[in-house]
């Protein structure tokens, strides 16, 4: 609800889809800088510790940035408070992925083979909340008050996240470290294969912050602003679809081969996208992307299980987070420009660009998605030995 919210609150005070791309894209540059820190010290210092103070920022920022643009503050003031309320947001995701690797911890086969159906079940609540999300924060902006979305933002993101740091029995426990261990700690980073999937998931991004800006431009442009939050659950809802199927199947190709595959798919998805002029065929098109999207995400989700030693693995989660948030925001100030230069047709070009350019990168480096010997963890933890077939 953020960022469509926020796009929606600058473009009604402002009247410019470029500055409004501009506000969200730096809540979400913000995110992706500050959400691998963060989940750094939820691994050394426990969830809770991070979640119970993080979430009160983050609804003191937003309320803040609602404020000065209802005031009309110069953009630079907007664009300012937007670094908290980007910063401060819980990385409740990586949080509840890494639980789920903790609860299925097979200290006899490694990694379980129900890891791939948590991260499939995970995708499909995300992508009901995205069903959920825009058409709430668009029907509560546009027939409330242009701020309601955001303000129900903060509350909802203030009492889910305080209710889920509540729940110590899941949460894994601190990796606390000694001096000497702390001396040896590499960051998730460094493992080439995350930098693969921060490729991969930097597309992923540009598809969602293309998505959300263009769509909101080609509804307005069609005279029913109020369908923006339709059509783009109909986007996520293909997402969550897909997610099911995908779940639900037993694959014998590699996750490398299934990402690249996935990949492709989601490229050619958002060729035609340029060209949809009716809002129905608009619709038809979105959901097919959003079908492709499912198969991708969940795929490298699983791929980093097998990468990253138990240690960092929430913070290799936020550094796949924050890099769909890095796409998002460089997406929707690329899609807010062109909308407002060239109209929604120019918009939608964000997402093929992001998808096209990643899966280029993603083809490069995939002799990385394999584990390698100096990553994989130690016998007794997921991840200790790759639960795939080397293609």
């Amino acid at each position: 609800m953020l960022t469509i919210s926020l796009v929606l609150l600058v473009e009604h005070t402002t009247g410019s889809y470029g500055k409004a791309g501009a506000a969200a894209a730096v809540t979400g540059v913000a995110m992706a800088l500050c959400a691998p820190g963060a989940g750094r010290l939820a691994d050394r210092h426990g969830q809770s510790a991070v979640l119970v103070p993080g979430v009160a920022l983050h609804a003191a920022s937003v309320c803040t940035l609602v404020v000065l643009t209802l005031a009309h503050a110069p953009m630079w003031a907007l664009l300012t408070a937007a670094v908290p309320a980007g910063a401060t947001v819980p990385q409740i995701g990586p949080m509840v992925r890494s639980r789920w690797a903790t609860a299925l911890n097979d200290p006899v086969g490694g990694v379980s083979p129900l890891l791939q159906t948590a991260a499939a079940f995970e995708s499909v609540t995300d992508e009901f909340t995205f069903v959920v999300g825009p058409i709430l924060a668009t029907a509560m902006c546009t027939g409330i008050h242009p701020a309601a979305g955001l303000i129900a933002e903060a509350l909802l993101t203030l009492a889910g996240g305080w209710l889920f740091a509540a729940q110590r029995r899941t949460a894994p426990p601190p990796q606390r470290r000694t001096a000497e261990g702390a001396r040896h700690r590499t960051s998730a980073l460094s493992v080439p294969g995350v930098q693969a999937l921060v490729a991969a998931f930097v597309g992923i991004g540009a598809v969602f912050g293309g998505m959300q800006v263009s769509v909101t431009a080609v509804t307005q442009e069609a005279g029913h602003p109020g369908l923006n939050g339709l059509v783009y659950g109909t986007f996520a809802a293909g997402n969550m679809l897909a997610g099911v199927a995908y779940g639900a199947l037993s694959w014998r190709r590699s996750p490398r081969r299934r990402l690249l595959t996935a990949y492709g798919a989601l490229t050619l998805a958002c060729v035609p996208l340029w060209a949809a002029q009716s809002l129905p065929l608009v619709s038809g098109l979105v959901l097919v992307v959003g079908l492709c999207i499912a198969p991708a995400l969940i795929t490298g989700y699983t791929l980093v299980e097998a990468l990253v030693p138990v240690g960092t693995r929430t913070e290799a989660f936020t550094w796949l987070t924050g890099a769909v948030a890095l796409g998002q925001a460089a997406a929707v100030t690329a899609a807010g420009l062109l909308a407002d230069g060239v109209g929604a047709g120019g918009a939608f070009c964000v997402p093929l660009t992001g998808t096209a350019a990643a899966f280029a990168m993603i083809a490069m480096l995939r002799k990385h998605l394999v584990p390698q010997p100096s990553t994989v963890p130690a016998a007794g933890v997921i991840g200790h030995r790759p639960a795939v077939t080397v293609d």
